[in-house]
């Protein structure tokens, strides 16, 4: 009986060395809800995934960057490219896996034609989404900006602005909740989704599958080939992912692959 207890003892504490932990930052809607997907596959893989929602775009680099957390998903390459060269980090995208059509919104007007002389409209107060939303302004035609390549303008760079539409720069997660204090709001799919915002449904303009955007499992130089992350990977990747998010989103969540 003692040496069946003991290698019993012995499975129990191998079964448990096994299990490779991974904690990942994530936006709510809908990297996290994709993760939650994932979870129960990768735990029969020998992958436990601890899942970190934060409600900024901050945060989830910085925390990766230190080594509190190994991974992160909420950013597209224009994001990460900002962040890493101001702050002399080195994050590694690791795989693309879903693209969130950036939209325009308003609680005040139905078109964007109704919108006035003058009217105020709200950007994300980071530079590669403002930038975005910038060229998604200027393909819907309201404003022309100098250069549609430069995936970073700033109000400074609109050429012309027939409206003379008056910018507001404010953090992202913030702007569906100022969305009733301004005539149009450039919103983020993620944080759209979590305000109740259907992109398909009530954005006035809206980014196409086409976007160059696409959202990235991110993690560092020195653990982004681990066993653990290239089951995350391979997860996000997978045919079932894919199907999950077309179920569930209906199009205001694009897969990229």
């Amino acid at each position: 009986m003692k040496k069946i207890a003991i290698a019993l003892a012995a499975l129990a504490i191998s079964g448990f060395a096994a299990a490779e932990k991974l904690s990942v930052a994530a936006t709510a809607v809908p990297h996290a809800e994709i993760l939650e997907f994932v979870k129960p596959g990768l735990a029969k893989q020998g992958v436990e995934l601890e899942i970190k929602v934060f409600t900024d775009y901050v945060q989830p680099n910085v925390q990766v960057a230190e080594k509190r957390l190994d991974a992160n998903f909420f950013q597209h390459k224009p994001y990460l490219s900002e962040f890493n060269k101001g702050k002399g980090a080195n994050l590694q995208a690791v795989v693309a896996v879903h693209v969130e059509p950036f939209g325009a919104y308003s609680a005040k007007h139905k078109a964007l034609a109704e919108l006035p002389s003058g009217a105020t409209v709200a950007i994300p107060n980071d530079p590669s989404n403002a930038g975005r939303a910038l060229l998604l302004l200027d393909r819907a035609g309201l404003i022309k900006l100098k250069s549609t390549d430069n995936i970073l303008a700033t109000p400074r760079d609109i050429a012309d602005n027939p409206k003379q539409l008056k910018f507001r720069e404010i953090e992202a997660a913030t702007l569906p909740r100022i969305l009733p204090q301004v005539d149009l709001a450039l919103i983020n799919t993620n944080y759209a989704l979590e305000a109740k915002l259907n992109p398909v449904k009530n954005a006035l303009a809206i980014e196409d599958a086409r976007s160059p955007y696409a959202n990235w499992l991110v993690a560092r130089a020195d653990n982004k080939d681990s066993a653990a992350l290239k089951k995350l990977a391979a997860a996000l990747n997978s045919a079932e992912v894919k199907q999950f998010i077309a179920s569930k989103y209906s199009g205001a969540v694009v897969p990229a692959f």
